[in-house]
């Protein structure tokens, strides 16, 4: 038994469900089950596949956002993952962002100026629904239960936009997936949750910056403290394992600079568990 939680603290291949066979109830009194709920990793590989597996069980794929591998890539990226390895993934930009933002410079797409108007801020077009359906058909080759639609700060809470968020969310296949919807612009919270709740959305935050109005779950990706280059701190680290976000699964997803090593301390830190 010393054994495998020795294995779950290095991130070995062990599971916390692992240490629940052959146990009953009253062996795991007093202990805080919720806190091995926790899903950590990273945006995008930050080193090398094969190394990455071996410490963490999610990913958060990021070319998914500027330009979509095709099917069979696809297919090979799961194959060649562990069993029980997690993949969600960020939506095609075309889906919420207009072709001005600089991070079309990365889409290998030619766009007609004609249909420029056409792409972004969930609008009730073609080009947007075609966008869906192939973060769609990704998302089921990857088996993905998580998707997230991160917003520029263009996109303002105006009742156009309020009414294409809805007439999308409520017009796609919803499938077994969990929506994610992180904001960068000025929104109100009481706007926020109104629509989460109608649309059956997590408010994905930054839990450095704000906290989440609304969601079954928990989803936070970690920007750095003041930008990119930010490497967390160990009091940063431990501020955050102390946080209780009463929620029955909480990814905590790194997206800096440091964020391979900053992930692995945060996960070595949150295993430590008190038995």
């Amino acid at each position: 038994m010393q054994n495998q939680w020795n294995k779950l603290r290095r991130g070995d291949g062990v599971t916390a469900s692992d240490l629940f066979a052959g146990r009953d109830r009253g062996y795991w009194s007093g202990i805080d089950l919720g806190r091995m709920e926790q899903k950590i990793g990273c945006c995008g590989f930050p080193v090398a596949r094969d190394r990455y597996y071996q410490y963490f069980d999610v990913v958060e794929l990021q070319r998914t956002f500027y330009q979509p591998p095709d099917l069979p890539t696809i297919q090979k990226l799961r194959e060649c993952s562990p069993p029980g390895f997690e993949f969600s993934l960020k939506a095609w930009q075309l889906i919420t962002h207009p072709p001005t933002s600089p991070t079309y410079r990365k889409l290998r797409l030619s766009i007609p100026k004609k249909t420029k108007k056409n792409y972004g801020f969930f609008k009730p077009t073609d080009e947007v629904l075609g966008a869906w359906r192939r973060v769609d058909e990704i998302s089921q080759v990857l088996e993905a239960k998580v998707i997230v639609f991160q917003c520029p700060a263009s996109f303002t809470p105006t009742q156009e936009n309020k009414k294409n968020l809805r007439r999308f969310f409520l017009s796609i296949k919803r499938r077994n997936y969990t929506f994610c919807w992180e904001l960068r612009g000025e929104w109100a919270d009481r706007d926020v949750e109104s629509l989460c709740k109608e649309l059956d959305l997590v408010h994905c935050v930054d839990p450095f910056k704000s906290e989440p109005t609304f969601g079954k779950i928990r989803y936070f990706r970690l920007h750095g403290i003041g930008g990119y280059r930010y490497r967390y701190t160990e009091d940063d680290l431990r501020n955050l394992k102390a946080k209780d976000f009463k929620s029955p699964r909480v990814y905590y997803m790194f997206n800096n600079v440091y964020m391979f090593e900053d992930a692995r301390r945060f996960k070595e830190m949150m295993s430590r568990l008190i038995l």
